[in-house]
């Protein structure tokens, strides 16, 4: 038997021992709630519930796993009748029994996103839709919408008008290709992961023969982050809990951060409407963090008005408040945290303890430069490095000509984003090209397009000209903000991203704040320098240091459910942390502070809040930036220091 006084604290003793009925779980960040799901589990098992009755949804299956391991460690029992997995992984389960009932074969194919691009690509084929030769949306994208529609619930109409405004003349080929695709797999008898979600919904709720069996199989259901289900998810789930209404659910509101890809927040706010009799649970007692750090995270989501009111309290004893370090530019702020953390790892703190947190990830590229110049060891955990990125390299590639015209692999890399230039077609231009002593003025020369393979020629014309309009820019002008201006307002690349890309609104901001970035260089020449040396001493730190100890760098959004001693939340400036796009969101401010909430949970020993005060842009000069303003609400500036749940250090020059 196990001691459940001795193992949990009353709160989450309180969730283990309950009988029975629809439970809410509003487990606060660091407050146990594995543990407290992996000894529910076993408290079902240990009052008799055989491990067939029981389902565990979980978002990824690791976490089933693990948490299952634990119960057999716990009760020295077999829990391999239990399902446990993801809610994809729980549909295949169910759909592979009775798929006969929906028309497919119950030995259906899965495709994944490739072979799913790969069917959609098929048919725009047959639909005679050339994305070469028109301003069409590639595969991808076509993919990202189709799921979007899915996963919200929503019609294609939709998700046209609120993410892809830009193709709505397009809409009628994009519901055709949608139609079409639908029809496809069902000839090739395969599901693709939405599939998989939307044909279990449609089991449960067409054959009510089906719903009573599973719910009378699975007699206790438990489902872990529930915060960040969508629409179908807890549909499933609330249908097979309705024959007993056992059904606990488990998140936290205060970190509901994925509505965009799909999370429904209504999902866990609403749940006391759609189960009225439903017992309510808080975990609070925070594991991880310092009471000062917990006070500060409880301030911040106070202000935010559609949530479960609850406080983390610490377990921990004392430590230092967290820090608002006020820095004159982005430069600064930048050295701050490099010199900051070389300190912190003389003093012993291992770099694996440290991390530095931004919104976006363009908001890192500062802060590896700095590092890179250090020679302080880092990991990308919101991607790649922000310099080594397609849409990075697709307009450095134009600056690398203007420096020089014989960079073939920039010449590369620009042709190839061309209709009908593939990589035997380059070779080709490019041995014209390269014996010429100017390259770029022979492929500008009247006569030069008639030389290239016919189905090229269009292609080369288009790339001319993008490189007309660049070189309509003085040459003094040739700078790598007045470029990208070029290359998004009056060329072609800002309809290459959203053709290309999923998050083209987010490349676009990068871009742009490349340009800023990089107009603190003296020319263009400089910068070219410099980001080469960058990528060449990242790709040998990748070599020699794929093992070691490296401070961690990461969007907010990446490092949910990870913790670390040392916090760097950089560029708490409004309009960045909130970030400017997402207010244009009804809830966005309220879900901006709780990505807030989330980077301040993230930190165990040590916060610092970073706000540069200046920034300049070369169109605008220098602007003056606010802090943001879930620091500003924490307590008024003008108050007293030791009143401030942070303490105030200020970066200038003098």
């Amino acid at each position: 038997m196990i001691d459940y006084d001795k193992e949990l604290n009353p709160e989450q003793r309180l969730v283990v021992m309950e009988e029975g009925g629809p439970l809410l779980v509003l487990a606060g960040a660091g407050s146990g709630k594995t543990r407290t799901l992996t000894y529910r589990v076993a408290r079902l098992l240990e009052t008799g519930i055989r491990p067939e009755h029981i389902l565990l949804a979980t978002f990824t299956n690791k976490a089933a796993r693990a948490m299952l391991h634990r119960v057999e460690s716990l009760l020295n029992l077999y829990t391999g009748g239990i399902v446990g997995g993801t809610f994809h992984s729980i549909a295949h389960r169910f759909l592979r029994r009775f798929a006969h009932r929906l028309e497919y074969p119950s030995n259906f194919t899965i495709i994944d996103t490739e072979d799913a691009r790969q069917v959609i690509s098929s048919v725009m084929s047959e639909l005679k839709i050339d994305t070469k030769l028109s301003k069409f949306p590639k595969n991808n994208i076509i993919a990202e919408m189709m799921s979007l529609a899915v996963n919200t619930h929503s019609s294609l109409d939709d998700v046209l008008n609120s993410r892809y405004p830009f193709f709505l003349h397009l809409a009628r080929d994009i519901h055709s290709i949608a139609c079409h695709y639908q029809q496809r797999k069902k000839d090739l008898a395969v599901m693709d992961f939405d599939d998989l979600l939307i044909n279990c919904l449609r089991l449960l709720r067409e054959h009510p023969d089906i719903l009573q069996s599973l719910s009378l199989q699975f007699l206790h259901v438990l489902v872990d982050e529930y915060q960040d289900t969508n629409i179908l998810q807890a549909e499933i789930i609330d249908l097979l809990a309705s024959g007993h209404r056992n059904l606990m659910v488990v998140g936290d509101d205060s970190q509901s951060i994925y509505s965009f890809r799909g999370a429904n927040f209504s999902n866990i706010i609403d749940f006391p409407k759609r189960y009225p009799d439903c017992k309510i649970f808080k975990l609070e007692t925070n594991y991880r963090s310092t009471p000062e750090i917990l006070n500060l995270a409880n301030l911040s989501i106070e202000n935010n008005e559609n949530q479960f009111p609850k406080a983390l309290r610490a377990v921990r004893t004392a430590g230092t408040r967290p820090v608002l370090v006020s820095a004159e530019n982005v430069m600064r702020q930048a050295e701050f945290v490099g010199q900051r953390i070389n300190e912190l790892m003389r003093a012993g703190v291992p770099a694996c303890d440290i991390a530095v947190l931004y919104r976006a990830h363009y908001h890192s590229m500062e802060v590896q430069m700095e590092f890179v110049r250090r020679d302080i060891p880092f990991e990308i955990r919101s991607g790649i490095r922000f310099f080594e990125q397609a849409h990075i390299k697709d307009v450095t590639a134009y600056m690398r000509v203007i420096a020089n015209g014989h960079d073939e692999l920039a010449w590369r890399r620009l042709l190839l984003m061309y209709p009908k230039i593939g990589k035997v077609t380059f070779d080709k231009l490019w041995r014209r090209l390269s014996a010429s002593d100017q390259p770029l003025k022979l492929f500008l020369s009247d006569g030069y397009p008639e030389t290239a393979p016919k189905s090229a020629q269009p292609g080369i014309l288009a790339c001319r000209r993008t490189w007309l309009k660049l070189l309509d820019l003085d040459l003094p002008d040739r700078t790598p903000d007045k470029i990208i201006d070029v290359l998004l307002n009056k060329a072609d690349y800002r309809d290459y991203l959203q053709d290309t890309y999923s998050d083209a609104a987010g490349r676009e901001e990068d871009l742009i704040q490349l340009g800023s970035f990089a107009s603190r260089f003296a020319s263009l020449e400089d910068f070219l320098n410099e980001l080469a040396l960058l990528t060449n001493m990242s790709e040998a730190e990748e070599l020699a240091e794929r093992d070691a100890d490296k401070i961690v760098l990461s969007t907010i959004h990446q490092a949910k459910g990870l913790e670390w001693s040392h916090v760097f939340l950089i560029w708490c400036a409004d309009g960045m942390i909130p970030l400017k796009r997402a207010l244009a969101d009804p809830d966005g401010e309220q879900e901006e502070r709780r990505l807030f909430y989330v980077a301040l949970t993230r930190a165990k020993d040590q916060l610092y809040l970073c706000t540069p005060c200046v920034d300049y842009n070369r169109s605008t000069g220098m602007l003056a930036l606010a802090p943001s303003r879930f620091i500003r609400e924490l307590t008024p500036l003008s108050s007293k220091d030791e009143q401030r749940p942070f303490e105030q250090w200020t970066l200038f020059d003098t």
